[in-house]
């Protein structure tokens, strides 16, 4: 769980930042005190040490409240300069407002210690509750695989000999689906587990991404189930200085979203181009597309469309989605004007062409 962002500054920086607030709060209502009446700025100073209370820690809370009912004494309450009070009315607010301050100071914090400390429960919980889906999820997605390729293996050992070469080949090929069906699986959990740990670490090079995207296609062929992927290299595009591992497994995902998702005979589009810096790669289809009011969902981890067929543990957009962003990139999908769903990635990069990366 992620701390709230003002606590990323260190405790000498909070104090630092206060002290700079109440300076600049004190001296601008020093010089319209004609116009400002001192127990209007004892005010003003105390929702100053309501403010920090609600963005920093408990210490530089304390000082605020201190400097500030020092600065209210000395410059402010008659008279002036000197912190010796003779008016028993002006005595009573200055320790008031010394009370006020730190009451205030001490339960704002305790207020936000709570608030975080239900957040941390209900991020806990809905942890959990994530995990338990993924379970539930993988107790099918890898059963399926495995008993597809023991069932597969168990007939060839039994019946070879009386197993025609067809029913041979293609018991050997629902192997090879189910094996790349278990790998599939395999991978989201690695990859999900290096995103959610932060150990993923880009190792950026030149890559050529007509050949990317065709070794990728290649992989995909066995489970194409009679959908249709084209894809037209631009011979004119430059090298991208990008980490191709993780693109490859960008475009893998896509690509076998598409076809786990959309009816037989869909046809599935891969394009590239270089556009203002920026290597911007889609896949499109021409299936059903996406509900309106779900896409913002589908990059969320274990999220999977409602009534969708199985297959898949709702990971593999999410993963697209953190590898994109580890090359400081964008996703974005749209439905298209007819029909179908486009996936559109950004990422800005370095290029180089053949002749000039050859002198380099």
């Amino acid at each position: 769980m992620r701390k709230l962002k003002t606590k990323k500054y260190s405790i000498p920086i909070q104090c630092f930042i206060s002290i700079v607030l109440v300076f600049i709060v004190s001296t601008t209502c020093f010089f319209s005190s004609k116009y400002i009446d001192y127990r209007i700025t004892a005010l003003i100073l105390l929702m100053i040490v309501s403010l920090v209370a609600m963005l920093f820690d408990i210490l530089p809370v304390l000082l605020t409240a201190i400097l500030s009912g020092l600065i209210l004494n000395f410059f402010f309450i008659q008279p002036l300069f000197t912190f010796h009070i003779t008016n028993t009315e002006d005595i009573l607010l200055f320790l008031m407002y010394l009370i006020i301050a730190l009451v205030n100071a001490a339960l704002t914090f305790k207020i936000r210690e709570a608030e975080s400390k239900a957040r941390d429960k209900e991020e806990k919980e809905k942890t959990i509750k994530l995990y338990d889906t993924l379970l539930n999820s993988l107790s099918h997605e890898l059963r399926t695989p495995i008993a597809t390729i023991i069932g597969a293996i168990d007939t060839l050992k039994e019946n070879k000999s009386k197993l025609s070469e067809n029913n041979q080949t293609e018991l050997l090929e629902e192997i090879d689906k189910a094996s790349i069906r278990l790998n599939r699986q395999v991978e989201n959990l690695l990859n999900m587990s290096r995103l959610e740990t932060g150990m993923l670490k880009l190792k950026q090079d030149w890559c050529d991404i007509n050949e990317l995207i065709y070794t990728v296609i290649e992989k995909i062929n066995p489970i194409k189930n009679e959908h249709i992927i084209n894809f037209i290299p631009d011979e004119k595009l430059p090298l991208f200085k990008l980490d191709a591992g993780l693109i490859e497994e960008i475009v893998q995902n896509l690509v076998t979203n598409a076809i786990l998702y959309t009816p037989k005979n869909t046809i599935i589009n891969i394009s590239v181009c270089y556009e203002f810096n920026n290597c911007v790669l889609s896949v499109s289809d021409n299936g059903k597309g996406f509900p309106e009011n779900q896409i913002q969902f589908v990059f969320d981890k274990f999220y999977r469309l409602p009534n969708t067929k199985t297959g898949g543990s709702g990971l593999g957009l999410s993963i697209v989605k953190g590898f994109v962003e580890a090359h400081n990139g964008t996703i974005k999908l749209e439905n298209n004007i007819n029909s179908g769903a486009c996936f559109t990635i950004t990422i800005p990069t370095e290029t180089s062409y053949l002749n000039n990366l050859k002198n380099e």
